[in-house]
């Protein structure tokens, strides 16, 4: 899927490199299981976003069920840290997680012009 980034300040803004990404229990809720391991297949580049422009980043998910050894959680969404920012954002979409910090469900790639 495409993890989009919109510019939603009224100043262009750089957006460079990758988002750091977690499923969590909730809105507000704790990572479950271990981060998003960087695809590193496109390197990333400055995206220039003018106000109202955006940029996208490839984020893949593997099926919690295809591991020996997952202890399935339920997970409401994903937790993102846009690159260089400490705020993250909450993207709601129920799916199933592994508890298990060793199991690596996510990739996130390099930040590109959408």
């Amino acid at each position: 899927m495409k993890l989009n980034l919109t510019n939603k300040g009224s100043e262009p803004c750089l957006l460079r490199g990758y988002a750091g990404v977690s499923l969590v229990a909730g809105a507000a809720g704790e990572p479950i299981g271990a981060p998003a391991q960087r695809d590193d297949s496109a390197a990333p580049v400055d995206v220039l976003l003018a106000p109202g422009q955006t940029g996208s980043a490839v984020l893949r998910y593997t099926q919690a069920g295809n591991y020996m050894g997952c202890t399935l959680v339920d997970a409401a969404g994903y937790r993102v840290y846009p690159p260089e920012d400490t705020e993250s954002l909450f993207l709601p979409q129920p799916t199933k997680a592994c508890s298990n910090a060793d199991i690596v469900l996510l990739t996130i790639g390099a930040f590109q012009p959408a």
